[in-house]
């Protein structure tokens, strides 16, 4: 099946590398992208690191109901929802010690931690509406961004043009009770830039006990009071509520895939017990950036948030409240050495949580008895340092480390079961120092290729420690990684040509995974070893294209434009034992060898688009035996409108949409090693939405 793919690729002109469609204002060539992730604001192509980047043009050519469509065009990285806004993110397999929510992988929100404390991230408090960029770094980033080995993704939020203010108002709707409306009032000049957002969405869902309702306000400004100032403000405030379907074992799934986990004579099923999720959560941040010089600068950022959550599940009622905060800062020099520049970069980052987490039985989504109650702190942090050097002959040498501390206090208060009078557990993980060294060569002023070695280190986040069956993990061990990769981008024929290659080989030990027992909850373990090597490649190519029309200086030619992005992952478990049966040499649970995704943006200069898409993941293995795979499946989609500004003014979007087209049963957020063999997360059958967005610019 390997060299199908590999055909597609060499294909001419079948390319896209995450770019825009083509009849919007910001779209970039490839190599012209500046990437921020390592704090040096550097074009792309001279990024020694496999990085990839979603802008609001990604976002905006599927249904913003979801990121999960626009993430997916990466290569090697995967947004899965197990239910409707419950997201589990997977960067090169990180997503194997991920039952739901997303850890191992360092998430921030307008240079704000957007991970907790205890390394666990809550995706679905965001809407894609408010998102304007998604950038992401693939594999052991701790040279600058601490603990972890899974990557890193960078999220911003929208930003008005300066010298605009503009109100907009939005509608969808579609299958399965979708209601999206959305309300933004943004204005921007020379020194000042203020977005106030709020959106709400409401959906009956494909599956029972599917629902959902969500509240997102955000409101973000940024001033600069001086030509040396940059102050930011972020807020944040979501309201969420959905419900949880439930896994479902393969003879469910092929009989009746909308159905929630059914009850059984000795356990209740989803409906049953009215599983949902449900949080309140507010963040603030504050961001001071102030340039002493032209060449030394500091940027510093301050947070805090509070969350109330409630989580009903078939065996318990969980009533948790979290706060946290902290902050983080980087000073920024750059100078010359030996007649070459010389930047570099160092800081650090701290941050604090306290959760009070209470667990009760569940009596069909009602608090029952107590079973226990925890008061968890969390105190983790880290100093990195980095220097980028430019060499003779194009050359870019780049070394960095970074060291972490990390301390876990898990008070148990009361235990109904075991230990009334409750007892505490402290758990310290050792400091480790995470280095990466990165060499990079330009070729030709639109072509290079680079090398790197990076190390990675990612321990276990309270959640895998304290588990939903009360039970306390405390010989969980953090997982360790080195990674080496090589890669090579760049563009051809006067830019009408892009493309990005990357190749890696990431060795891990003490790899965490999970598995579920028969009342539904996950347990960790560590599983020795893994090996994980693969292939990345986005390409995308004018086919057609016009010459750019309108006034504005970031118009845009119109045309036909092709993408694809395709990922080969060959993980493997390497020593591996458990249970008394040997796992050693099988493929890594719950990863694809094969993924692609493929589409066409057509534009016309009457402001007529369309964004056909085509996804593929090829079958996965669900259990660690590897007796169980989840068949391999393509889906097609495609949206289609009219864009246009009237009377210089009024802007207009008309649009509609379909999602899996053929209709095809698939599984798009699998429960691993799940009891019983409930693996399936059933995805939405075909599905269609239409609305129309409506601005007015002043």
């Amino acid at each position: 099946m390997a060299y199908r793919y590999l055909l597609l690729l060499l294909l001419p002109a079948t390319l896209h590398a995450q770019t825009a469609p083509p009849d919007t204002a910001a779209a970039r060539v490839l190599p012209e992208a500046t990437v921020v992730g390592y704090g040096q604001n550097l074009p792309l192509r001279r990024t020694a690191a496999a990085v990839g980047v979603v802008d609001t043009r990604v976002i905006g050519r599927f249904n913003e109901a979801s990121l999960a469509e626009a993430v997916n065009t990466l290569p090697g990285v995967r947004l899965e929802e197990r239910a409707t806004a419950s997201y589990r993110l997977n960067i090169r397999g990180s997503s194997l010690r991920s039952p739901y929510g997303v850890r191992n992988v360092k998430v921030y929100y307008n240079d704000i931690p957007f991970t907790d404390a205890t390394g666990s991230t809550a995706l679905n408090l965001l809407d894609a509406a408010t998102i304007g960029r998604i950038e992401v770094i693939k594999g052991p980033a701790g040279s600058v961004y601490g603990a972890g080995t899974g990557g890193v993704a960078l999220l911003s939020t929208r930003q008005p043009e300066a010298g605009t203010t503009r109100a907009q108002v939005g509608f969808t709707t579609g299958s399965y009770g979708l209601r999206r409306y959305a309300a933004v009032a943004e204005s921007g000049t020379a020194t000042s830039a203020i977005r106030a957002q709020y959106v709400r969405q409401t959906l009956d869902g494909y599956r029972q006990q599917g629902g959902l309702r969500r509240d997102v306000v955000t409101l973000d400004g940024e001033f600069r009071p001086s030509a040396k100032q940059t102050i930011g403000v972020h807020v944040l405030y979501t309201d969420i509520d959905y419900e949880l379907p439930g896994g479902l074992t393969r003879a469910q799934f092929a009989q009746d895939p909308r159905q929630a986990r059914p009850s059984t004579a000795t356990v209740a099923g989803s409906v049953a017990q009215n599983t949902f999720y449900a949080s309140r959560t507010a963040l603030l941040g504050v961001s001071h950036e102030y340039r002493f010089t032209e060449r030394f600068s500091n940027k510093t950022t301050l947070y805090t948030t509070g969350s109330a959550i409630r989580t009903a599940s078939i065996t318990d009622y969980e009533r948790n409240t979290q706060l946290g905060g902290g902050g983080r800062t980087a000073f920024n020099y750059r100078t010359a050495l030996a007649g070459r520049t010389l930047r570099l970069t160092a800081g650090g980052e701290l941050q604090t949580g306290f959760l009070d987490g209470r667990s009760f039985q569940n009596q069909r989504g009602r608090v029952g008895a107590l079973r226990y109650n925890d008061e968890v702190r969390t105190l983790t942090g880290f100093g990195f340092a980095q220097a980028d050097y430019e060499l003779p002959a194009d050359f870019l040498l780049t070394v960095a480390a970074s060291y972490n501390r990390l301390r876990y206090r898990i008070a148990r208060v009361s235990d109904a079961t075991t230990n009334p009078d409750g007892y505490e557990l402290t758990r310290t993980f050792r400091p480790e120092v995470s280095p990466r060294v990165a060499l990079l060569k330009q070729l030709t002023p639109q072509w290079s290729v680079y090398g790197s070695v990076s190390t990675g280190y990612a321990p276990p986040t309270t959640d895998d420690i304290r588990t939903s069956d009360g039970s306390l993990n405390q010989d969980l061990q953090a997982e360790r990684g080195t990674n080496y990769e090589v890669g090579t981008r760049g563009s051809f024929l006067q830019e009408r040509l892009t493309f990005d290659v990357a190749a890696y080989d990431f060795r891990l030990s003490q790899t965490i995974v999970t598995r579920t027992t028969d009342q539904g909850v996950s347990v960790f373990y560590n599983a020795g070893t893994t090996r994980q090597r693969g292939v990345e490649a986005t390409v995308s190519g004018w086919l057609w294209r016009s010459a750019a029309v309108g006034t504005q200086p970031t118009a845009l030619p119109t045309g036909v434009r092709a993408w694809a992005s395709y990922a080969y992952q060959r993980y493997r478990f390497g020593t591996y034992e458990s249970g008394g049966n040997n796992f050693s040499g099988n493929r890594l649970t719950g990863t694809a060898p094969h993924t692609l995704t493929a589409g066409v943006d057509a534009t016309s200069q009457l402001g007529l688009y369309l964004y056909p898409t085509i996804n593929h993941q090829a079958r996965l293995p669900l259990n660690d035996a590897n007796t169980e795979y989840a068949a391999g499946y393509w889906t097609f989609g495609s949206r289609a409108g009219w864009r246009r500004t009237l009377l210089d003014r009024l802007e207009l979007d008309v649009f509609a949409g379909v999602n899996n087209l053929t209709d095809r049963n698939y599984s798009l957020g699998n429960d691993l090693n799940a009891f019983g063999g409930r693996y399936f997360q059933p995805a939405n059958g075909r599905n269609w939405y239409g609305g129309a967005t409506v601005g007015w610019r002043w």
